[in-house]
């Protein structure tokens, strides 16, 4: 049955809202009148034809990755201690604080009631439920081992949201230390430069060319300033539509990944992501050119993924999978030894997690190793951008002096 909204007053006149299912809207308020409350509004939290759902369609989305896999992990819980799923989905919504949580774990019940796969379900919401999700989810109830799916599901989006916590946190004090130095550098260009060096301006004397270059730095920076910015703002833009485009955006990735250290680290986060998401894919039974088609979904650089894609019309062809990858130069080849050990043993689903495990970690040290550069790296240089602003002001002051002597 459809789920639906409500607000109504009680006998004491104070307002509830709250959410039931009914056949239709009418029978919703037949249902409140007969609990002694006088309908105000009823309507519905989702249309079953809408692929969407009202509630998808404007605002931030209802879980955030942790919150996510931790309803996930709820749900898995429940299932594998013997609930059946709808009972599960009530439970959760009943004990949801969110009401968005609430109005679409209330919308997946009423689906679930109505007849409807759990993965069906969840593919009408794609905005919170991603095609790999629905698909190990898909192949979970097919097999029968749904809770157990669902545990593993709920470790993948730990794992992920941990890889990407790190890499986040070894960028952050780069990032600050980069947004500082700029700040302080325009200060001093656009504020104490000027100050300083305006005193010797009026002795007509020639000026050091360092002390001329910084003036010149500043008097743009303090009349043309805003127009710089919005000059770089309209080539940000300019440069992230060319890069929506397929053939641009291919080039553009090919070459990132062909960059030293950068390129080594992208290959390796999304040869993690492709190898961890196949692992999880057919470790829940899902055939193996389908969890190609979604794992390849996952990759963020379009060179890799067409790499994904070419490797699953040669695996569709007849070619092993570990033979396919290692036609593909651009993922490491450890995720081709042990796709190759995989098949010889028949553990593919075990050789490609552990093939996740290791990428994921060597992404980690080397995520760390560039920060630890980068951070000196940085200070040096800010270093260096200062004593080339100090040096342009004292230059006429050490010339004046010697001027005088």
């Amino acid at each position: 049955m459809p789920a639906y909204s409500f607000e109504a007053l009680d006998a004491q006149g104070r307002s509830r809202k709250g959410m039931l299912e009914a056949d239709s809207a009418r029978a919703a308020r037949g249902l409140l009148r007969a609990q002694a409350l006088v309908p105000l509004a009823v309507e519905p939290v989702a249309a079953n034809s809408s692929p969407a759902g009202s509630i998808q369609l404007f605002g931030r989305r209802v879980f955030s990755t942790s919150g996510l896999s931790i309803w996930t992990r709820q749900i898995a819980g429940l299932v594998g201690a013997g609930l059946p799923l709808e009972r599960a989905l009530s439970a959760l919504a009943d004990e949801s604080e969110d009401e968005r949580q609430h109005a679409l774990l209330a919308t997946l019940r009423a689906e679930v009631n109505a007849g409807a796969t759990f993965a069906r379900s969840l593919a009408q919401h794609p905005r919170e439920f991603d095609p790999v999700f629905c698909a190990v989810i898909a192949a979970g109830e097919q097999t029968g081992n749904l809770a157990l799916v669902l545990e593993r599901l709920a470790d993948d989006l730990e794992e992920r949201q941990a890889l990407k916590g790190k890499l986040i946190g070894a960028s952050l004090y780069p990032a600050i230390v980069t947004v500082v130095a700029i700040v302080i550098v325009l200060f001093l260009v656009s504020y104490v430069v000027p100050q300083v060096a305006s005193v010797f301006v009026g002795t007509k004397r020639a000026l050091p060319f360092l002390t001329v270059a910084m003036l010149a730095i500043s008097d743009a920076v303090r009349h043309y300033g805003w127009a710089i910015l919005g000059v770089l703002a309209i080539v940000a833009v300019l440069v992230r539509t060319a890069y929506g485009r397929p053939p641009l955006r291919m080039r553009i990735d090919a070459a990132w990944l062909r960059i030293p250290v950068i390129g080594r680290l992208a290959r390796g986060y999304n040869a993690a992501r492709f190898t961890g998401t196949l692992a999880l894919l057919a470790s829940a039974g899902v055939p193996i050119l389908r969890a190609l088609q979604a794992a390849s979904e996952t990759l963020h650089n379009q060179a890799m993924r067409a790499d994904a894609m070419d490797a699953l019309v040669l695996v569709r062809e007849g070619a092993p999978l570990a033979s396919a990858l290692a036609q593909k130069k651009r993922f490491p080849g450890l995720v081709a030894m042990f796709a190759r050990l995989g098949e010889q043993t028949g553990e593919l689903p075990l050789m490609l997690q552990r093939a996740a495990n290791q990428l994921s970690a060597e992404v980690q040290r080397r995520a760390m190793a560039l920060a630890t550069i980068l951070e000196p790296l940085l200070i040096v240089v800010m270093g260096l951008v200062v004593m080339m602003i100090v040096l342009a002001v004292l230059l006429p002051i050490i010339q004046l002096n010697q001027f005088v002597k």
